[in-house]
């Protein structure tokens, strides 16, 4: 269900699938795109429907809590340099959120390109945690805007897109900045997360949960919080 903007004419960045009549939290899904790209998101997109399953896994895993779910919908396929239009369009997207539903916590899940535009969007008053899935983390990228909020990094090891090195050191960064924030790194999955799919599928959805406060982290999760609470010298944490 499209949200229009109601200042413009420019369609909103939201996208809901699930609305509540008295809602406590959301959930807002995030997919991957271009380092440079102006044009828009073809309608046959495979980034986007790549983020299908773990939206409909978030739906099943919180029906009936009164959770609002939705997606970002971006205006152009790049991150585009300086103009970071991921990041933007997920903060419209939050925006609208707010006014839609008030002041509820929520949690962002983004892939790829979408990771980063997560990351980069936490700083909104409404967001609380987030889950990056493969996310594209530059070594210079800002983590101040995380302060306060839990993080959640899952990485194939044998990424090739996106450097699974580049979540162990964002999330390291982060906790330096008042995040609490962990990576936990994939054995032999890919940046495309269908190898090991159910794997990336229940560490996503059971750590979106997580934080919504339904339900411990799963195993690998929680160990990778504890590890990191222990320094940076513990070694990351496999499954």
């Amino acid at each position: 269900m499209p949200v229009r903007d109601r200042a413009t004419t420019v369609p909103s960045a939201l996208v809901l699938d699930r609305t509540a009549a008295r809602p406590r939290a959301a959930v807002l899904v995030l997919h991957g795109g271009r380092a440079d790209s102006m044009d828009p998101p073809a309608r046959l997109n495979a980034a986007a429907a790549r983020m299908r399953p773990f939206t409909r896994a978030v739906l099943r895993a919180t029906e009936g809590c009164d959770i609002v779910v939705g997606r970002v919908r971006y205006r152009h396929r790049g991150w585009n340099g300086s103009r970071a239009d991921a990041a933007r369009d997920a903060l419209r997207a939050l925006d609208s959120l707010e006014e839609l539903v008030s002041t509820v916590p929520v949690v962002l899940v983004g892939h790829s390109m979408g990771g980063r535009a997560a990351l980069a969007a936490a700083g909104h008053d409404l967001v609380t945690g987030v889950v990056g899935l493969a996310p594209w983390c530059p070594p210079q990228e800002p983590v101040e805007q995380l302060r306060g909020r839990r993080v959640v990094l899952l990485h194939s090891d044998r990424d090739r897109m996106t450097d699974p090195r580049g979540s162990v050191a964002m999330a390291a960064r982060a906790r330096d900045a008042g995040a609490d924030a962990c990576a936990v790194l994939l054995t032999g999955g890919d940046h495309a997360m269908l190898r090991r799919a159910r794997t990336w599928h229940a560490l996503a959805t059971g750590s979106v949960t997580a934080l919504l406060g339904m339900n411990p982290f799963p195993d690998a999760v929680g160990q990778a919080f504890l590890s990191a609470a222990g320094g940076r010298t513990r070694p990351v944490p496999r499954v």
